[in-house]
Formats: C-alpha cells, sequence, structure tokens
C-alpha cells in the first residue's frame, strides 16, 4: 500500500489527471504497488481558513486513512 500525501506526491506517482479534491480517498491499482491511495497533506487541514472547515477536513483525512486499514490487516 502506498499512500500519497498531498499534490506533490500525487504528481509523481498518479500523474496530473488524478485529482486529490476529487478522487481523494480512491484506491487504485499502481506499478510501484499493488494499491495507491491519494489524500490531502496533514499540513493543508492546519491551513484552513476557519475552525469549521479544519473541522471538515480533518474529518475527511481520517476518513480517507481508514479505508486504508483493512487493507493493511492482509
Amino acid at each position: 500500500m502506498l499512500v500519497c500525501l498531498g499534490s506533490t506526491a500525487r504528481k509523481v506517482i498518479l500523474g496530473r489527471t488524478f485529482k486529490v479534491t476529487q478522487m481523494r480517498g480512491t484506491i487504485v491499482e499502481h506499478q510501484l504497488a499493488p494499491k495507491v491511495m491519494a489524500t490531502v497533506h496533514p499540513s493543508s487541514i492546519l491551513r484552513a481558513p476557519d475552525d469549521e472547515s479544519r473541522h471538515r477536513e480533518m474529518k475527511l483525512f481520517v476518513r480517507d486513512l481508514r479505508r486504508i486499514a483493512p487493507l493493511l490487516q492482509h
């Protein structure tokens, strides 16, 4: 399992057509790893403009990471 955190990692591994804003948390196959997922970089959560946005982004980030947990237990 490979997890790309942020747009720089996403561009290098998945290319420019994979958009984190639209496809975050989606698990795809890749030549580098059986499963690859991209999500936001944790620092982007801290840069959200207000508490409500930070809370929402944190929930989405945790949701993305929870998709990985069952795959790591095999």
